[in-house]
């Protein structure tokens, strides 16, 4: 049996296939190791991994995340898998990575990632030929859930908020700019704690058309500082992996348009053609 997981900043995808094929899919929290420690990851899974889960069968473990793109990070990641699957042989690669084999398999193209943070990519069919530094959450992540939730939050903070969102906003969290600043400045993840007010801006009806120039800004600042950096970036066509990315796929495909890229595919979790890509064209030892 072998493991296939797609690890973002917020949540973790895995599918496991038995040696007769059956896929069972399940859930867990996401585990960046730039601020999930080895210690931590191995707590979170022994409570959060099925409890039927049959560990020594496990013969391999595939697993992309958030946050691995170097060898130290991977160890952090590394080490608290082979804690938990003491039986089987671990291979970390970064989120990046299985994006880009989820949307294009084989071939050469353009990759990106919409979701609670950001990254893109050229890939030349089996490994990642170009990227360019997303800044991560603090420096950028440009069109990323984090970075329309800093939008919004900055907006609340300085009251640029139209007075029946700023209404909405308190209605629904009831949070002061204080308890907005000790969140954000002095408690763990403050990522996750940003992006998770893109689904306010996503869900928000009071005022439709700040919620999309919200998000349309953070897409034109995703490809102006980004996606249009890459070398001949017009000639591919355009595809995403991701929550951000696929729920506000209408202004990004407008935004897409508008700096000259074909829209490719637009997904909302890579999972499933991540499974079929090790089954088909990577298959490994069931």
């Amino acid at each position: 049996m072998i493991i296939i997981a797609d690890g973002g900043s917020t949540k973790t995808n895995w599918c496991l296939v038995t040696e007769d094929g059956k896929k069972v899919y399940f859930n867990t929290e996401g585990y960046n190791p730039y601020f999930s420690g080895t210690d931590y990851i191995i707590q979170s899974l022994k409570e959060s991994l099925p409890t039927d889960l049959e560990k020594d069968n496990i013969t391999e473990v595939n697993y992309y995340g958030a946050g691995c793109s170097t060898p130290e990070m991977r160890k952090i990641v590394e080490d608290a898998m082979k804690a938990v699957f003491t039986k089987s042989r671990v291979n970390i690669g970064h989120d990046l990575l299985a994006a880009a084999r989820a949307l294009l398999g084989n071939n050469e193209g353009f990759a990106a990632i919409l979701g609670t943070g950001t990254n893109t990519c050229l890939y030349n069919g089996k490994e990642i030929i170009n990227n360019i530094d997303s800044g991560a959450y603090i420096l950028g992540d440009e069109g990323s859930g984090c970075h329309i939730g800093k939008k919004l939050l900055i907006d609340y903070l300085r009251g640029y908020m139209p007075e029946a969102v700023r209404k909405n906003f308190w209605e629904t969290f009831k949070l002061t700019p204080d308890d907005i600043n000790e969140i954000v400045y002095t408690q763990p993840r403050a990522n996750r704690f940003c992006a998770s007010f893109s689904k306010f801006v996503y869900d928000n009806i009071v005022n439709i058309e700040y919620s999309r120039n919200l998000v349309r800004t953070s897409f034109e600042d995703f490809f102006r500082n980004l996606v249009t950096h890459y070398p001949d970036y017009q000639k591919y066509t355009f595809n995403c992996i991701g929550s951000v990315g696929y729920n506000f796929r209408n202004v990004l495909e407008e935004v897409c348009t508008e700096n000259g890229m074909t829209v490719g595919n637009i997904i909302r979790s890579p999972i499933d053609n991540l499974v079929k890509f090790h089954l088909e064209l990577a298959p490994s030892q069931l």
